[in-house]
């Protein structure tokens, strides 16, 4: 599969890093740490360097509880990252984390090339359109309620198959309006319950019949920490360890704090399974 992003065909038959980057006081694991704009520039460096493949640049904490943000709030948080990293790094493929059209707007305007939205255009009906009159590629991903309440919303049928009905249905709704690159996200920890996202980790599989490429956003989350005991400070090491079952499960992006780490374990994923 490829996905075309700046005018660039990226192909995912290699798995590619997407480096988290949270502009934000209170997301769960690095919350606080970027919120100064030029800090948040030298981290995205810093995430280049190691090896990503695009940047996730968010004003919008999504964790369980998180309050709501204001819309010009949420701006005056991404588009100064957004602008001083690509006057740095015009190459760099930007991706905004909102559920927002207008935020998605104006940060495609200052040159983001995709769109990462945790609501999938169920939040906010002028995402879809616009993500068709832009034609970048577009993240969609599952999750019922919202952050302020998703807790409340664990309840499933068939955890897997509705999930895959969900995605059946927004991707109808994307490639109605002419969306071609479509990227599915499971929403691990949004709405699911610690056995259920351990669930979905099992059954990564059964989303290729999707016939969109899988982003994996495991990193660091309380499927690991509280599994084991310990703090999200001290989950890269468990985090790797869901990374190579999300590569073996097809996941073709990897969304992670840790780039270096992630691409060290998608290279021994590859040199494993070139060997066999």
């Amino acid at each position: 599969m490829t996905i075309c992003c700046k005018g660039e065909l990226i192909d995912l038959t290699r798995p590619r890093i997407m480096g988290i980057l949270n502009c934000t006081p209170d997301s769960f694991y690095d919350g606080g740490k970027y919120w100064d704009p030029y800090v948040a520039f030298q981290q995205a460096e810093a995430l280049l360097k190691e090896g990503a493949d695009f940047i996730d640049v968010g004003g919008y904490s999504s964790r369980p509880g998180a309050p709501d943000v204001p819309e010009q709030e949420e701006l005056k948080r991404v588009l100064p990252v957004i602008e001083g990293l690509l006057a740095e790094f015009p190459e760099a493929l930007i991706s905004v984390d909102t559920f927002r059209s207008a935020v998605a707007r104006e940060a495609l305007d200052a040159g983001a090339s995709m769109v990462n939205d945790i609501s999938a255009g169920l939040r906010d009906a002028q995402m879809l359109p616009l993500v068709a009159e832009r034609q970048v590629p577009y993240v969609m991903m599952h999750m019922k309620g919202t952050p302020q309440d998703m807790t409340e919303h664990t309840e499933y049928e068939d955890l897997v198959g509705d999930i895959l009905f969900y995605f059946s249905d927004r991707l109808a709704a994307a490639r109605e309006l002419g969306i071609t690159d479509c990227i599915v996200d499971p929403g691990f920890g949004f709405a699911k319950t610690r056995e259920q996202n351990f669930n979905l980790l099992g059954s990564l599989d059964r989303f290729q019949t999707l016939n969109a490429p899988l982003l994996v956003g495991i990193s660091r989350k309380s499927m690991i920490h509280k599994t084991l005991d310990i703090t999200p400070e001290e989950a890269l090491n468990g985090t790797t360890a869901l990374h190579m079952l999300a590569l073996e499960g097809g996941a073709q992006i990897l969304r992670v704090h840790d780039v270096k780490e992630a691409e060290e374990c998608v290279r021994l994923w590859e040199a494993f399974r070139e060997a066999q």
